[in-house]
């Protein structure tokens, strides 16, 4: 006998080393292989998020088609009409908007939550009041270059963008008379969409004249309110129920205070803040401008009834529902990757120290329980709300999947360790999506704590 003859390796002994290079090499591809297909349920489930989250919005549509959508109050303004002679000789008829000395805009909004299937719609009431004076002072001088200037026929413009939102009859004080309002605006005037009344503007030619004018509308609205600053000096005051506002607009308030009970704001425009002056004189241009990138105004209004040339300075409040499930969820799946990837190789790291063997078609069973772990999150939200509903599915998901791997590796001290895991790798997922300003930090010094043990672990592995 040669005993220089190396033995064979008895056929136990080889299936006990599943750390060879080989198997190792070779589960690492079966794993990433598998990674990658999973990103094909997760595509579904994009899909599902998004089709769910058009879902809502059709539901918001109808609800404000019934209710009233978002108002957008653009007043008082004077048109004054006046005589000229065109390029031709022809005498023509021109229109001058006149806005006004001061303007103070207060109301109180009280909310509600109206429910169209299982979606939550945010609608108002609110008592809004208009007040303030018109002076004499750009009237006289623009009168001095156009000779042929019309007071008498002016008209008393305020804007309102869903007219389906006036819940009571509007009377419009025009210095010492009292008129009720008549649907629609001038023509001419800066917004499509109102109510008027014919307003004698004579007593702005006189030295230091002025008329006062006040007006107080009962208004249904969803969503948004928002102001245009018309005053000289534009001082707006809201109070609401709303714990949730969002300012947005041209002019964020000087003042606020926002609590679990409701939120007050204070705004104060200036006419040198705007890029209009006291006397508009020409035609105005309307045009919807939602998608302009450089208004910083809500995307889900419509601004077609306003001149372009207010547009760019309305400013207001947004009453929204304190959590967007389907933004959060979306968040949620962006993580999916990550943790697919964490937990394969945290099985993977299973079998080659307790070597125990997971066969390829048992980590895709974890994948797909872990990508189902998103339709849940989905499902149970819109009943229950974001927090419980990825508390639920996580505990469902972590129990199923260590309930599993206690059965492939019958080991059930390292089955609930593996699950212990998951449970703290979906905690950490839940911190990131709740932070706002420092999920980037924290999300950034996790996955490098996390490659750090990977790292550490992976020194222990014989790759050759």
């Amino acid at each position: 006998m040669n005993t220089n003859q190396i033995p064979p390796i008895p056929p136990a002994a080889a299936q006990a080393n599943p750390g060879s290079n080989h198997s190792t090499g070779m589960k690492i591809l079966f794993i990433g292989i598998l990674a990658v297909v999973l990103v094909i349920p997760m595509l579904f489930v994009y899909a599902l998020i998004s089709e769910r989250e058009n879902r809502q919005r059709e539901a918001v549509a109808e609800v404000r088609q019934s209710w009233s959508g978002s108002q957008i109050l653009a007043g008082p303004s004077l048109t004054i009409p006046y005589s000229y002679q065109n390029s031709e000789g022809k005498w023509t008829t021109g229109h001058v908007n006149y806005l006004p000395e001061t303007l103070e805009i207060s109301g109180a909004l009280q909310t509600q939550q109206l429910r169209r299937g299982i979606y939550d719609i945010v609608v108002y009431d609110a008592p809004v009041t208009l007040s303030g004076t018109f002076a004499a002072n750009d009237l006289r001088a623009l009168r001095a270059n156009l000779d042929n200037l019309r007071p008498a026929d002016a008209t008393l413009n305020i804007g309102i963008s869903d007219l389906r939102g006036i819940c009571e009859q509007v009377d419009i004080r025009w210095g010492d008379t009292t008129v009720p309002a008549n649907p629609g605006t001038s023509p001419h005037s800066l917004a499509t969409s109102g109510i008027s009344i014919p307003a004698d503007a004579t007593p702005l030619l006189r030295p230091d004249g002025s008329v006062p004018f006040s007006v107080t509308l009962h208004l249904r609205g969803s969503a948004h309110l928002f102001f245009a600053p018309l005053g000289r000096v534009t001082k707006a005051s809201l109070t609401s129920d709303c714990p949730s506002p969002s300012f947005t607009g041209a002019f964020l308030p000087r003042k606020r205070e926002v609590s679990d009970t409701g939120f007050t704001a204070e705004w104060q425009v200036l006419e040198l803040n705007r890029n209009y002056p006291q006397a508009i004189v020409g035609g105005q241009k309307f045009s919807n401008y939602h998608n302009d990138p450089n208004l910083s105004l809500p995307a889900d209004m419509d601004y077609a009834d306003v001149s372009e040339t207010i547009l760019p300075s309305l400013f207001g409040v947004s009453l929204l529902l304190p959590v967007d499930q389907y933004q959060q969820t979306t968040r949620a799946a962006k993580y999916a990757f990550l943790v697919i990837i964490l937990t394969f190789v945290i099985c993977f790291f299973t079998e080659v120290f307790q070597r125990r063997n997971i066969h390829p078609a048992q980590y895709l069973l974890v994948g797909l329980a872990l990508c189902l772990f998103y339709t849940l999150l989905l499902a149970t939200a819109e009943h229950t709300g974001f927090a419980l509903a990825y508390a639920l599915a996580s505990v469902m998901t972590v129990g199923l999947i260590t309930f599993y791997l206690s059965g492939v590796l019958r080991i059930r001290r390292t089955a609930l360790a593996i699950g212990g895991l998951l449970a703290c790798l979906y905690a950490y997922v839940f911190l990131l999506i709740r932070m706002e300003t420092y999920a980037l930090l924290a999300g950034s010094l996790g996955l490098f704590a996390i490659l750090a043990v990977v790292m550490y672990f992976s020194q222990k592995i014989k790759w050759q």
